[in-house]
Formats: C-alpha cells, structure tokens, sequence
C-alpha cells in the first residue's frame, strides 16, 4: 500500500537551504485555484514576487510536471515546491585587467574585450565587467555608483557580450544621472565599426526600423511594425573599404535599442560578420577567403565600440573615449584585404 502523501506546509522555514523540497496535496477547499494563488494561501510568509519567480524558474512541479501559474488545480493533485536559491546581491569584486581609457573621481572610460559580459545574470555570474570594476574602483575614494541596483554597480548602458570597445561607467549617484539623462536623450554620440557579411550598394544610408521581441526566439530582437513591443530606431552607416563578400563600415546608432545595429544590418541583408544570431555564422573560416584550411578567422560577431561622445557630467566639458580595432577584427581585415 502506497505511503499517504506528506501534510501540507504552512510556510516553507527560513532556514530551509536552496533546493530543499516542500509538498503540498491539494485539498477540497483548493480544487479550482491558480497555483499562484494556492502557493500564496500555503506559504504567507513569502512574497507573490518571490514565488512568481519560483514558478518562472521551474521550481514548483504539479504531480511531477513544471507548471505555470495560471494552472487549475484538481483535487488530489501534489505540488512540490523546491526552494529556489536566494536572489544575488551583486557580483564578487574580481581582479580582472581592465584598460582605462579615462578615470577620475566622477567618471570611467573602459575598453571593454569581447567576451565579456557587461552585468551579472543568469548563467554569468563571473568574469563580467562589473566584477572587475568592483576590484579596480569600489576601495577608491568614490567607488562606483549604485543607482543602477546591486548587480549593476556603475553601469549606466552595456554592451553585447561579443562586442568590443568603449564603455562609460558611472563613479557617483550625481554622475549617473547625468549620463542617464544624455543617453535619454539621445546626446551621447556612438561611432561602432563593423565588418558586415557582403557589401552595401549605397556608401552610405540610414535604416528606420522599428526594433521589438522576436516572435518566437526570445533571446533575439527583429524589425516588427506596430506591435506592443516594437520601438522606434535609427541606424546611420557609411562604408568605409569594400572586399569580396564583405565590407567594413562606419555605423553611427541614433537610438539605442537592444541588438540595434546586428538587427538593422541583417535586415538590409549584409549582417555583422560572425554573428551567431544573426548571420548564421559563429566562426569564420579560412575558406571564406578562398584560402586553404587553417586556423580560424574570426569566432565573434565583428562589432566594436570605436568612439563615445558626450558632456562630462560635473565639468560639463565634451569628452571623446576612442578604443582601438581589437587584433581579430585587425587580423579579419588584413586576411580581406589580401584575400
């Protein structure tokens, strides 16, 4: 004869650690409700945030299978609620090199490599960007900023992981602000250089396209006209040198949406080279050159953050951070040129 189920809890303690397993048998009374609302009315204690959370994190199975919150419950139903890791507070200071463009008391200009992720999130907790400032700048007289939360410590706009170049952080509360308020609107100049996969006919153009969620692939951005998501965005570009089946060009963003310029440029039909996303390569080849087999190429999106321009916030002074072509997309263009 099966074991009767396990009574139900009340509240799930405080010192139950991460991964711990609760259940709960669902009662008469139950039969009918939202799991989210079930989780409330059995575990008072917690917030409808922290146990939406858990459900979006797939913490919370009924009779053995993730479920959402808005699932029915049915009498005689076990939901099992394993308690979720706590929220992290930010990242650990890291001793990571960084090279300074420019640094003073209010402001920081850093070169950021490829390869590096801006903030921590999901599945990055470590080697970010905001670990190694910590390092560098938290025990100096100013330290960084706070204002953009715990796991973002003086940053004030990123940059993809895979993208090189310029990156502003913010040192002071005041001088957040004031940078938020120059990229709000729109008096931060952004010159990238791209390699781009084919070449464009115009030397030079603009694309207007509105930006939103992918329609199905979430961790992309796509061009979508009237939909709840789609915002305005403005992309200005100029070619610089053309190669066979391919081109470097000189992009200057106007607005600042997520992916904008890898989005605009596949959507013209000449995508940043390498870029996994959107190009449909992750890794150039020698052959794309019409050269035998050899090492790589190129194994990121060809996409760095050549120059920033904007008003320092206390001196209000203008200011230009220049960061030089990382050595592979030098190397990139060198094989072009003598392909």
């Amino acid at each position: 004869m099966p074991d009767p189920p396990p009574p139900p809890a009340t509240d799930v303690p405080a010192t139950l650690p991460a991964g711990a397993e609760v259940t709960l048998p669902v009662g008469a009374d139950d039969v009918g409700s939202r799991l989210d609302v079930f989780l409330c009315r059995a575990f008072p204690a917690r917030s409808r945030s922290f146990l939406a959370r858990a459900i979006d994190q797939g913490a919370v199975r009924v009779d053995g299978v993730t479920a959402r919150s808005s699932l029915k419950l049915r009498s005689g139903a076990l939901v099992r609620f394993t308690v979720p890791a706590p929220p992290r507070t930010g990242p650990e200071a890291e001793e990571i090199p960084l090279r300074f463009l420019h640094l003073d008391e209010w402001i920081a200009a850093v070169d950021k490599p490829a390869g590096m992720v801006v903030h921590p999130a999901k599945g990055n907790w470590k080697g970010t960007l905001a670990g190694a400032l910590k390092w560098h700048l938290q025990a100096g007289d100013a330290g960084l900023s706070t204002s953009g939360g715990p796991t973002r410590p003086g940053i004030v706009h990123r940059l993809d992981r895979d993208t090189s170049g310029v990156i502003v952080v913010a040192r002071t509360e005041e001088a957040h602000h004031a940078l938020a308020r120059q990229f709000e609107r729109r008096t931060v100049e952004k010159t990238y250089l791209a390699i781009t996969q084919g070449a464009p006919q115009l030397d030079r153009d603009e694309i207007n396209l509105p930006i939103g969620i992918h329609p199905y692939q979430r961790e992309k951005m796509a061009v979508r006209r009237d939909h709840a998501t789609s915002r305005e965005a403005l992309t200005r570009f100029e070619v610089l040198e053309r190669f066979a089946g391919a081109a470097l060009v000189r992009v200057t963003p106007r607005t600042g949406r997520t992916h904008q310029i890898r989005v605009h440029l596949a959507a013209i039909g000449f995508p940043v080279l390498c870029d996994g996303l959107y190009s449909g390569r992750t890794v150039i080849e020698p052959a794309f050159i019409g050269r035998p087999p050899g090492p790589a190429l190129l194994m990121r999106q060809a996409l760095h953050a050549a120059a920033l321009s904007l008003d320092h916030p206390v001196t209000r002074q203008r200011m230009e951070f220049t960061a030089p072509l990382p050595d592979d997309m030098q190397g990139m263009i060198d094989a072009l040129r003598n392909g």
